[in-house]
């Protein structure tokens, strides 16, 4: 597992400081919040986490140039990938637009949200997904029964509950290891583990002790946005399905149409054609494609497609 974020400064005075920083920043003073946070880091210059917040409350304040140099004394340090800088940087046009996020800051990213997500995702933002994916599921496969599913970034397993009744088996992977614990709490999944899926199926975890082309339904809920670069996570997916199984994911929708692009919120969006083009790159056969809403964001409906595809 990745080591934590280190949240607090060590000085007693500073942190005091930024929890004051917090609370202007949550009532709606980020101008307020970034000088007390230039206070706290006065105290503890070192302190890697201290100058994401500032870069934060900087950047919310309308302050781009200063957000930036924050960010960019933490892309410097040992902790970079922690924090995920590099996509703050990209979504400021400050830096390239990375082809995958770290993987460390996936996973701390999501270790942190796990006692919350679905309290957030589902009930304030309208999460609809794991629902939609199911029901495009069932409308391929008739009254055929999958012997095995594989849930790719199972999260806390809302999938799961959804498909459970037409799997003989089902196994969930996700990179977070709290995400995990929340999915084993609701013991629909025969086989739970962590992986990662922007690395190379020799490398994933999925494969570990277990049989390659073993699923005749692979699933991907809410995943794809986290990751750029496509090619690995469908390598994973065609070395687990059967000849014949099913794919089926969801991707943010790219409007520019023009491959992949990184949003304002840190996840990327894909267009329909990069997703087909890289599908038949895997052996994968588009079947259906909706686009629909998937939750919403600061208050707007973000536009997703759900695809199926064939193997």
């Amino acid at each position: 597992m990745a080591p934590k974020r280190i949240l607090t400064s060590g000085d007693l005075v500073a942190d005091r400081r930024a929890d004051y920083a917090a609370m202007l920043a949550e009532s709606g003073d980020a101008l307020a919040a970034a000088d007390l946070m230039e206070q706290a880091l006065e105290l503890a210059p070192g302190w890697t986490a201290g100058w994401v917040k500032l870069g934060d409350y900087r950047e919310k304040a309308g302050l781009i140039e200063p957000a930036v140099e924050a960010y960019r004394r933490v892309a410097v340090s040992d902790d970079a990938a922690l924090f995920g800088v590099d996509l703050k940087l990209a979504a400021l046009g400050a830096a390239e637009t990375p082809a995958l996020p770290p993987s460390a800051y996936v996973e701390g990213l999501f270790d942190d949200y796990a006692d919350r997500f679905e309290t957030a995702l589902v009930e304030k933002l309208g999460y609809s997904v794991p629902k939609k994916l199911a029901a495009l599921i069932r409308t391929a496969k008739g009254d055929a029964h999958f012997a095995l599913a594989v849930d790719l970034g199972c999260g806390t397993g809302l999938l799961g509950p959804e498909i459970g009744d037409c799997v003989s088996a089902l196994e969930g992977y996700d990179l977070s290891e709290n995400m995990l614990a929340k999915a084993r709490a609701k013991g629909v999944y025969r086989h739970l583990a962590r992986a990662d899926l922007s690395l190379s199926p020799e490398a994933s975890g999925l494969f570990d002790g277990l049989e390659q082309g073993r699923a005749d339904l692979v699933a991907a809920a809410d995943v794809m946005m986290y990751l750029g670069d496509l090619d690995a996570a469908f390598a994973n997916a065609a070395t687990l399905s059967t000849v014949g199984g099913l794919f089926a994911f969801s991707v943010e929708k790219d409007e520019a149409r023009t491959g992949f692009s990184l949003r304002p919120s840190l996840r990327y969006a894909h267009s329909r054609a990069h997703v087909e083009t890289i599908l038949a790159r895997h052996g994968f056969a588009p079947i259906a494609c909706e686009e629909t809403v998937i939750r919403m964001d600061a208050g707007q409906p973000i536009t997703g497609l759900l695809f199926l595809a064939r193997k």
